[in-house]
């Protein structure tokens, strides 16, 4: 199979959800990505050091980590593809065992807690276990952000250990959180939604049974 196919099956432009669409970063995204490292709240849940970035520091991020050809990373929009809410990433392929590190963030506000960052994650989980055919998918979370680890155990993710008081925020140290899911537990649980008639519930109905958090 001539390299550019196989890439593109890797690392499709985009991904379809029910009510998300993952699309590869373009340099527009980049004015909402400044915005998000900008916000106080968002740098709270997803950074350790939550001191100002500048403005080169996040253009450099955003040519490197989520618009390079090389990079895993995709935006993530809502409202038929219109709007751009988010960008989940993967980091840390080891394709010798077979694992690769989940990262979400939803950057605006007013998208928490309607089930996006639910269905994006059935979407990579599907992705890294069908397409990718890995083994094992990771992540950490910190331990105060509890609406992050309910979805995370929802899809099937399970809690593997923490490093304590990793991190310093509104005046107290907290845990860093770190899960995981292997691709065993993401069939098992792929077949417990299995319909009455014995047919495959796809990514669509997964992440619908799990639209309450994130």
């Amino acid at each position: 199979m001539p390299a550019d196919i196989d890439r593109e099956l890797m690392h499709p432009r985009e991904i379809s959800g029910r009510r998300i669409l993952l699309r590869r970063h373009e340099p527009a995204d980049l004015e909402a990505v400044r915005r998000w490292y900008h916000d106080p709240e968002v740098a709270r849940l997803t950074r350790f050091q939550i001191a100002p970035v500048t403005d080169e520091e996040v253009r450099r991020y955003f040519q490197v980590r989520l618009l390079s050809p090389d990079s895993f990373a995709y935006a993530i929009l809502i409202d038929g593809g219109q709007r751009l809410v988010g960008t989940t990433t993967f980091s840390a392929l080891d394709a010798d065992n077979g694992s690769v590190m989940f990262h979400i963030t939803i950057g605006e506000h007013d998208a928490w807690g309607l089930g996006y960052g639910t269905e994006t994650t059935e979407l990579m989980l599907a992705h890294a276990f069908e397409k990718l055919s890995l083994n094992r998918v990771g992540l950490s979370v910190f331990a105060f952000n509890t609406r992050a680890i309910r979805c995370y155990e929802k899809v099937g993710f399970r809690i593997e250990g923490r490093s304590r008081e990793a991190v310093w925020r509104d005046g107290s140290f907290w845990d860093e959180v770190h899960m995981g899911i292997l691709a065993s537990e993401w069939r098992s649980r792929r077949a417990s939604l299995r319909g009455a008639d014995g047919t495959a519930a796809d990514v669509r109905a997964a992440a619908a049974a799990t639209e309450a958090s994130a």
